[in-house]
């Protein structure tokens, strides 16, 4: 019994640390139990793979000490499955036969590390990918069968409706798979040529559907490609498809669209422009080089992959078309930024070496796991070497280090790498209605504002000038102006500008970040509860998810007429004649209940993640928050109240929202200190205790960047990729919490 009690408090504090985490936060290792009643598992989903179908096994399931039943199991992926092998990729369903799921996620994606000595490629590319765009989040799984050790694996986030809803407001839009029901290793897949054919139907074998209409929206994206590629941006996100096209090219990731065409997804978002996002990943880094397409048809070597010219499509042929890259790389000015797109990779992750640590820190955080893995598919050795130096299996797989020091050189000599303008910090002046944003820049021709009020909306764009009749100082100073009328508040906005040579992008990492001038905003959303166990109950004593209103004016308002939604795309409910009070509240529950008495909108919320929007009497978005997946009885909040970013809290319905700094449950002291601060990147933290302690650094507009545990009560962090600005460091366990400001210079 004794022991039986021990066992128990063990499980309760692993189980309570990893709740305070991300499930995907790449610096924890997950652990993921099945239990299949047949002894015969291998061989049944043998067969499913087999026949080529998608049916699963059912089984039980623990992850983290988190028991689940009646989860379906299948095999993931073709060519890394192999009945000959014991090590199979898994697609787990949590919610295969009921409604379950584990912190929100209902769905696992297991992959087995193959074609990947250093077990790297996979996590640390997804890692990167982030920065610049909407991708997965991967980390590592120790998964047992039967209570057997089977290995370590890669868990990747599925791109599903839960990761739509994150990145774009919605999930019901036409969303298709480039995976072609058969690879033509000669051919040209998912391309987006035109060449199957003039109906939609011809392309069913092509692009997988993965909602619920959407083949005659992708019709359309190929024809205007193809026929019309200067009007493209009508359908198409042509900044996003560049920094896609840039990672692969730095990465050298061939098994994509720059190889045989395949391996990314397509969303169509509310402006009608379809967003590619990166998959599969586990060949990055010059694993895969056996096509590209062009002159390399044949596949090339690691000699040739370090110095693979990013713009093959456009400065040699294209074998087999490849639309997506050379009918865009036809536009000067698309070169330009895809280029600068690449310098930003580049600078940011390899010729400042933060790949090299980041690496090192990885294998070292799964290196015990992976040499106790009994059915790896290259030794330990192996797994330590290709880090640096090449390990020859059935290929040769490139030591990273090797290779990406080479590839930055390369790409660092690269025409139009280093000849573009710069960019000084852009400011803002308001003047009445109307607003004047200034950029000093050095080197630059041509330069141009994109703005929007509304973080889903598209950036319009307007030539900034240099004529001293936009704020701009004296004419041909350098000093450039754009005037935007009655624009006055929650300005989202970046600065491009080019040259002859090259361009510039201010920040660096736009249109994925961008500018932001802050402003007060008259009606906001204020604190949204989409995991309301112990809350707050309605007037029928439910407890049901719920939206609060914060009135940010010394007047009170009338709601008649207004819109809530869960959807960008759709104003779903419209408020009866309600008014709140000035500086006052209002909660409206999203529980679908709009018979019974009091607020019920007609829609629900998702703890797994999703988006609330307020649109005012003439539809104009006024307000909108997207938020991730939630913990029970937190919600997501503005800190400072009415006015500042949002931040998960403690919930405060119908009342002023504490600040995240004083968000304690109890009155234990966790005394923290940060030196140097302000830091060039690299700081020592110090605690007074750091048992179960987790480290969170968000931005102010409250994105967390950074998930770290803290092993000792002295630590050093390295954040030198962070860009130089303010931050705010989050120091947690189950009991307190302290927030410290970080200056990163």
């Amino acid at each position: 019994m004794e022991l039986r009690c021990l066992l128990l408090v063990v499980f309760i504090k692993s189980a309570s640390v990893f709740a305070q985490t991300d499930f995907y936060a790449n610096d924890n290792i997950r652990e993921v139990k099945f239990y299949f009643n047949q002894s015969n598992w291998d061989e049944l989903l043998d067969s499913f793979y087999i026949k080529g179908d998608e049916d699963r096994l059912m089984a039980s399931v623990s992850i983290d000490g988190s028991p689940y039943d009646s989860v379906g199991i299948r095999y993931k992926g073709y060519s890394s499955v192999s009945i000959d092998r014991k090590k199979n990729p898994f697609n787990v369903k949590l919610d295969w036969i009921k409604d379950q799921s584990y912190r929100g996620v209902d769905k696992l994606k297991l992959s087995n590390v193959i074609q990947d000595p250093s077990f790297l490629r996979e996590a640390m590319s997804y890692e990167i990918a982030r920065k610049y765009m909407p991708a997965s989040k991967a980390n590592y799984v120790k998964l047992y069968i039967n209570d057997e050790y089977w290995g370590i694996y890669t868990n990747v986030q599925s791109v599903n409706k839960a990761f739509l809803r994150t990145h774009f407001g919605s999930a019901e839009l036409p969303f298709l798979k480039a995976n072609p029901q058969s690879l033509d290793l000669r051919g040209e897949n998912c391309n987006l040529g035109n060449s199957p054919g003039t109906d939609s139907t011809d392309y069913y074998k092509l692009y997988e559907l993965k909602s619920d209409y959407g083949y005659s929206a992708l019709y359309e994206l190929i024809d205007v490609l193809n026929s019309n590629p200067d009007s493209v941006e009508r359908v198409l996100n042509i900044d996003r498809t560049l920094w896609m096209h840039a990672f692969n090219y730095v990465l050298i990731n061939f098994d994509s669209y720059i190889g045989y065409a395949q391996n990314y997804y397509l969303y169509k978002d509310h402006n009608g422009q379809f967003n590619p996002i990166l998959w599969d990943l586990n060949q990055s880094f010059a694993s895969y080089r056996l096509a590209d397409a062009s002159i390399y048809y044949n596949g090339f070597s690691i000699d040739q992959a370090k110095t693979i010219d990013p713009l093959l499509h456009h400065n040699n042929v294209s074998v087999y078309p490849r639309p997506l890259l050379r009918n865009l790389f036809k536009n000067t000015s698309y070169r330009k930024m895809y280029l600068a797109h690449i310098r930003t990779i580049i600078e940011e992750n390899f010729a400042n070496q933060w790949y090299k640590s980041r690496a090192q820190s990885m294998q070292n955080i799964i290196d015990e796991d992976v040499k106790n893995d009994p059915f790896k598919f290259y030794s330990y050795q192996d797994f330590k070497d290709n880090l640096n130096t090449t390990v020859s299996d059935l290929v040769d797989y490139p030591g990273i280090l090797d290779l990406m020091d080479d590839r930055t050189s390369y790409m660092q000599s690269y025409p139009g790498y280093k000849e573009g303008p710069s960019i000084e910090t852009p400011s803002y002046k308001v003047s009445g209605n109307d607003l004047f944003i200034n950029a000093k820049v050095t080197k630059g021709q041509v330069v141009t504002l994109a703005y929007r009020s509304n973080g889903l909306d598209l950036f319009e764009k307007v030539p900034m000038l240099d004529d001293g009749m936009n704020n701009d100082g004296a004419p041909n100073d350098g000093l450039f102006g754009a005037l935007l009328r009655n624009q006055t508040a929650n300005l989202e906005y970046y600065v491009y500008a080019e040259n002859d040579s090259a361009g510039q992008f201010s920040p660096e990492r736009a249109a994925y970040e961008y500018h932001v001038m802050d402003g007060s905003i008259d009606l906001v959303i204020n604190e949204v509860a989409a995991s309301n166990k112990t809350i707050i109950a309605d007037n029928q004593g439910d407890y049901d998810d719920w939206i609060e209103l914060y009135n940010n004016t010394a007047t009170e308002v009338s709601l008649k007429g207004y819109f809530l939604s869960d959807n960008s795309a759709e104003q779903k409910w419209i408020f009866p004649d309600v008014r709140i009070p000035a500086n006052g509240y209002l909660l409206i529950w999203a529980d679908k209940d709009t018979i019974s008495a009091g607020l019920h909108a007609n829609f629900k919320l998702s703890s797994s993640g999703e988006g609330v929007y307020l649109w005012d009497t003439s539809k104009l978005l006024i307000d909108n928050i997207s938020f991730g997946q939630q913990s029970e009885d937190r919600t997501i909040g503005r800190s400072p109240n009415g006015t500042g970013s949002f931040y998960s809290m403690k919930a405060t319905p119908w009342e002023f929202n504490e600040s995240v700094h004083n968000d304690s449950s109890t009155g234990k002291t966790l005394d923290a200190t940060i030196y140097p601060n302000p830091t060039n990147g690299v700081f020592t933290l110090s605690v007074n205790r750091h048992v179960g302690l987790h480290l969170h650094i968000y931005d102010l507009k409250g994105r967390l960047l950074v998930e770290q545990n803290i092993a000792s009560k002295k630590s050093q962090i390295d954040a030198t990729f962070l860009k130089s600005g303010m931050y705010l460091i989050h120091l947690f366990d189950n009991d307190s919490r302290t927030t410290k400001k970080l200056s990163i210079d």
